[in-house]
């Protein structure tokens, strides 16, 4: 049998160093002299703790530490990782990270395990917000997502979002699961009151499942475990399978211009109830790098992975706006998309970009980076400047 590429006497010392650092990091994060100053101590660590069934849900500390000193042996280990989950999942189709999965609508074999458990990232709920004006913690330019909607304006904070990825909220009396996948760069807004296959609808409340389709987040519903597309906006497997999701306008800015524009809207409050250290994104440097920590099953080579792009569809038909071609012509722009007029409006100083109708409504828009666009919609049109 071979001898895998980590236990040879090349990689051996470093390989053990990094498990050690990541396992520390899982624990409790550490400063980076701190990491370096425990090197030999850390070598000691069995390799078993990779494997460890929670996961790797890697730490800021962590990706900093060895992307700087060992870029190369991340990459390897992070291959072979993916491959071990790839055959250990092969030989157990149906039970990814405790969910039963049969006849999913995609292929199961794209179905990840991200590496958490089942709501390893832990979804929020009951969530408090509080009037924006208090919202000292957050600076003008932070990413927040932002949703008008039945009556109320909020805004969610990229920074929290990045450590728990759903929100179950409620706008009046209307409830709403806002869904951000950093992998991807796409935050959504759903309608929780979602219409079943029996054709009866249901108040839904969602999770982390800890699987990835496309490099995307798969929510699932604690009341029937079924699990759901982010940006097909679908169930793809379980009891609600083939139940479609009503996305709502939201929008993906800075906090500077969502607070110019909307003075009186509640924001997230940074009192979560977890132990998260907010001023650190455990994906940082992730959005300027070419790569990808997660396969898809489609790509293309036109723009930057990374490149932000509006998505749009109409009725079935999708069509795509990145931003450099948005940045080529002048705001608004108003197109046609399955014959439907539409108002496109793009910001490059906030890097922002919403769609209306030509009568002023709100048209929900997903903002994703080009890879994952591509990925789910390789046939959409893609807007070329003129």
């Amino acid at each position: 049998m071979r001898t895998p590429f980590w236990l040879s006497d090349k990689n051996t010392h470093d390989f053990t160093v990094l498990v050690k650092i990541y396992c520390l990091s899982m624990a409790f994060p550490l400063p980076m002299e701190s990491l370096e100053a425990n090197r030999n101590e850390l070598s000691s660590l069995s390799l078993i703790y990779l494997l460890k069934p929670q996961g790797v849900f890697m730490q800021t500390s962590f990706l900093s530490y060895v992307h700087s000193r060992y870029p190369l042996l991340l990459r390897n280990v992070f291959t072979s990782f993916l491959a071990l989950q790839f055959s250990i999942g092969a030989m157990a189709q149906e039970n990814r990270n405790g969910f039963i999965i049969e006849n999913p609508l995609v292929p199961i074999d794209q179905i990840q395990h991200g590496g958490p458990p089942k709501d390893g990232i832990p979804a929020l709920d009951n969530p408090v917000s509080v009037h924006a004006a208090d919202s000292a913690q957050l600076e003008p330019f932070d990413r927040v997502l932002g949703l008008v909607y039945n009556g109320e304006i909020k805004a969610y904070p990229i920074r929290i979002l990045d450590h728990h990825e759903i929100v179950n909220d409620q706008f009046g009396s209307k409830n709403v699961v806002i869904s951000f996948c950093p992998l991807c760069g796409t935050g959504m807004g759903f309608d929780a009151n979602i219409r079943g296959p029996d054709s009866v609808y249901k108040i839904l409340d969602f999770g982390v499942s800890g699987l990835l389709y496309n490099s995307d987040v798969l929510m699932y519903d604690r009341q029937t475990q079924s699990l759901w597309s982010q940006i097909d906006q679908q169930a793809i497997s379980g009891p609600m399978k083939g139940s479609i999701l009503s996305p709502l306008p939201i929008e993906h800015t800075t906090w500077a211009d969502w607070y110019k524009r909307y003075p009186d809207s509640k924001v997230l409050s940074f009192d979560t109830g977890h132990a998260r250290n907010y001023q650190v994104s455990p994906y940082a440097g992730y959005e300027n790098s070419e790569t990808l920590y997660f396969p898809v099953s489609h790509q293309d080579k036109r723009y930057h992975p990374k490149e932000v792009t509006l998505g749009i569809e109409v009725n079935g038909v999708f069509k795509a706006y990145p931003f450099s071609e948005l940045a080529r012509v002048t705001s608004p722009l108003k197109d046609t998309v399955n014959n439907f007029p539409l108002v496109i409006h793009f910001n490059m100083e906030t890097l922002s970009g919403r769609v209306e109708t030509i009568k002023g409504k709100p048209y929900p828009v997903l903002s994703a980076y080009w890879f994952a666009w591509f990925a789910f919609h390789p046939e959409a049109g893609v807007y070329k400047a003129k």
